[in-house]
């Protein structure tokens, strides 16, 4: 798979500022975690980035809002990879 450096970059842009803005706190909770787990700076924002593209993916194709209660349950569940919401499936 081809990588788009461009939407890559622009999720690590949204992860920063969810960090840098503490909101949610999560995502900056998450991010520790992840680095004391031995994860590098870039696995852990790929990691988290995950999370933040299920929900833009939702976002885009069904029109919905973000789900942060989704989001925040993802984040929680990493390493292991984000899932869709049952009923998108």
């Amino acid at each position: 798979m081809e990588v788009n450096y461009e939407l890559r970059d622009q999720i690590f842009e949204i992860i920063k500022n969810q960090i840098k803005n503490n909101d949610p706190p999560e995502t900056k909770q998450t991010y520790n975690r992840l680095k004391k787990m031995g994860y590098t700076d870039f696995v852990t924002k790929q990691l988290i980035g995950q999370c933040v593209a299920v929900e833009l993916f939702n976002v885009m194709k069904f029109q919905e809002a973000f789900d942060e209660e989704h989001y925040i349950e993802n984040l929680k569940n990493l390493p292991e990879e984000p899932f869709e919401d049952e009923e998108d499936e």
